[in-house]
């Protein structure tokens, strides 16, 4: 094999490891999101037990991880279209 085509072949393993690299974020995106508001709703289930806040710090830890959860979905956007 002559030196172009060992080059055209690193060429080609550098671009399917970085689109396999890319493919696991976008796919690990959806469990972030997920575990985003799960765990800001379960914190304020829990501090709403100890507190005695029945609704309230529910209703704000789970707004909280809807925000983290839309954060993490925005800054894979901006990411994507750094690429």
């Amino acid at each position: 094999m002559d030196i172009v085509g060992l080059r055209v072949r690193c060429i080609m393993k550098k671009e399917t490891s970085k689109t396999i690299r890319e493919l696991a974020y976008y796919s690990s995106l959806g469990l972030s999101v997920a575990l985003s508001i799960f765990i800001g709703l379960f914190l304020g289930i829990w501090l709403d037990g100890k507190f005695d806040t029945k609704p309230v710090l529910t209703m704000l830890f789970l707004g909280l991880g809807i925000a983290a959860g839309f954060r993490n979905l925005i800054r894979a956007a901006k990411r994507s279209r750094q690429l």
